[in-house]
């Protein structure tokens, strides 16, 4: 059996999208950690979900974790609107990095990796910015912003995986179906 250790709305979406049967078991991972390299960051939050949910479930387990940096600085989920329009005015007009780790559990073996993506902004009035914080749709969210809603217009363009950076690259579908798993 398939475990996605993850209770996001959108990883658990974007699997569906691949493939037809999986469990949903959230970890209970810490998340406070001290790497400051986004890829390494992101990678130890995965390894830690994917275990966690393993040893409380056994067969295939998938964690991920996603992070927004710039300037190599990690960005997190804002801790209220003040923080939301600092990190908004931060990517503002510049090119940021979205960064995913992951981490699929399978016979006993962990195969681990991470997925980056280039993200530039557009140049935002703060007005622009309060009232995409109103909206409530970047406070659950790493650097504040979700590509996938509202936060699209946001968004100059991208380089590379769109799904990474909404929180589930393609590749660890990719993975899926070379340890055998039936892709839709």
């Amino acid at each position: 059996m398939l475990v996605l250790a993850s209770g996001s709305p959108r990883r658990r979406e974007i699997l569906s999208r691949f493939i037809r049967e999986f469990m949903v078991v959230p970890s209970r991972a810490d998340e406070e950690c001290s790497l400051d390299d986004p890829e390494l960051f992101a990678l130890e939050l995965a390894r830690r979900k994917a275990r966690d949910v393993f040893s409380r479930t056994g067969g295939t387990v998938i964690g991920a974790d996603t992070v927004v940096s710039i300037d190599g600085r990690i960005l997190g989920k804002p801790e209220d609107e003040e923080d939301a329009f600092r990190m908004l005015k931060l990517l503002s007009g510049r090119v940021h990095l979205v960064t995913t780790g992951y981490c699929i559990i399978h016979g006993g073996a962990e195969l681990c990796g991470t997925v980056t993506t280039e993200v530039k902004f557009r140049e935002l009035e703060d007005e622009e910015i309060l009232a995409y914080i109103e909206t409530g749709e970047p406070m659950d969210k790493a650097g504040a912003y979700g590509i996938q809603g509202k936060g699209a217009i946001l968004v100059e363009w991208i380089r590379g995986d769109f799904y990474n950076v909404v929180g589930f690259p393609v590749e660890i579908i990719l993975r899926l179906k070379e340890l055998g798993f039936e892709i839709l």
